[in-house]
């Protein structure tokens, strides 16, 4: 028979033994050393809020938010308006030089200089109507781009960079995108002004994508400058109308969207020389559903990241580049003026791994840009609004 003792010796040692493993358990768990982990909640649209910051505005087509706060926005219609505070001031800023507002054209994008706080340049693009002596169809327009000052509610020193020629008397396909890629240059997109086959000839402007120095001159490398026929200013082309341009802040790369006809919208990448195919390959067919072309792919024309089918019409794109938006940052926010929504397309490197809809039934999607502050403009064309995406507190 065993001892009492040595049986209350075996107890209390199993007892302590016990003790020292619980603890052990409870050190790990609150030292994090747990391999069970809480899973970490995923950045989702429930985390963002929509605010209305601008109203009252007529067919707004783009917007910029200055230093202050205050924000700049091109109205179609040929008017810049200012908001202060959330309010729309009565008055347009004058000065803006003479727009053909017909079809879809109007005054259309405006950006600052990336040293705007220092040199105070604003650029905007427009459809400019024929002058004496240019190229092309009298009572014609196309796209045209200024840099000016602001000073006392009006444009001053107002300088006229460049124009596309010829002018066209039809009234789609302006394009009008302008961005900054820091190193002194500055580009512009053009739509093909509803004649597709011109997006293919060096010889005019339609359905290019130009790059200037920042006051307006052509560079002399530019890849087509040696090349008998064609316009020296181009940079890319073969597009039919793009409507987002914007660069990604962290590689330097330019990325563009255009709208396809039905069917075809691409988001490309824009690189030096390149042919985006249009109309010799497309995703789409005519709004009469005729074959435009039988391929969707050839050797010497570019693929596009992606495409929409059925078409979304695509129109303002950004990178969200704000640490905020968490799992989003990096990403591509792009509109849909159909669809009335924004797609979040998840970027990985050069390539698009994801689309999520967000935001349905937000308005005509114009513009979409991030502004100093981080946070998201949406300018809605339908409802004259800009809204602020931002992340709730």
């Amino acid at each position: 028979m065993m001892d009492n003792n040595l049986l209350s010796k075996k107890a209390l040692s199993v007892a302590l033994g016990g003790l020292l493993m619980i603890s052990s358990v409870a050190f790990m768990s609150n030292s994090g050393m747990s391999d069970k982990k809480a899973p970490n909640k995923k950045f989702s649209v429930a985390d963002l809020k929509v605010d209305t910051v601008a109203q009252g505005l007529k067919m707004p087509w783009a917007s910029a938010l200055l230093p202050n706060g205050d924000l700049l926005v091109t109205e179609r219609v040929g008017k810049l308006r200012l908001v202060q505070n959330g309010v729309l001031d009565p008055n347009p800023i004058t000065g803006v030089p003479e727009v053909l507002y017909k079809g879809q054209g109007g005054l259309l994008d405006i950006a600052l200089h990336p040293d705007y706080a220092k040199n105070g340049w604003i650029y905007i693009s427009y459809s400019s109507p024929k002058a004496a002596g240019e190229e092309g169809d009298d009572d014609g327009a196309n796209t045209a781009l200024i840099r000016a000052k602001l000073k006392d509610h009006a444009l001053t020193d107002i300088q006229h960079l460049f124009k596309a020629l010829p002018n066209v008397k039809s009234s789609p396909h302006y394009g009008g995108r302008i961005v900054f890629d820091k190193k002194g240059y500055v580009f512009l997109s053009l739509g093909e002004r509803g004649q597709k086959e011109n997006s293919q000839d060096l010889g005019r402007d339609q359905g290019k994508v130009v790059r200037l120095h920042e006051d307006g001159k052509i560079p002399t490398d530019n890849p087509f400058v040696k090349t008998a026929g064609a316009r020296p200013e181009i940079w890319t082309y073969g597009h039919r109308n793009p409507q987002g341009m914007v660069i990604n802040p962290t590689t330097g790369v330019i990325w563009e969207h255009e709208h396809g006809p039905q069917g075809g919208d691409e988001l490309n990448i824009i690189e030096r020389g390149k042919n985006y195919g249009w109309p010799l390959i497309t995703y789409g067919i005519d709004y009469d559903n005729s074959i435009i072309s039988k391929d969707t792919a050839r050797a010497g024309l570019e693929q596009p990241v992606i495409y929409w089918r059925p078409s979304i019409a695509p129109c303002g794109m950004t990178f969200v580049n704000n640490a905020k938006f968490k799992d989003w940052n990096g990403d591509l926010l792009v509109g849909s003026l159909k669809f009335m929504y924004i797609q979040h397309l998840t970027v990985k490197g050069n390539k698009v791994t994801n689309r999520e809809i967000i935001f349905e039934k937000l308005g005509r999607v114009r513009d979409v840009r991030q502004g100093h502050d981080g946070n998201i403009y949406v300018v809605l064309e339908n409802s004259g609004k800009i809204v602020r995406i931002s992340p709730k507190a």
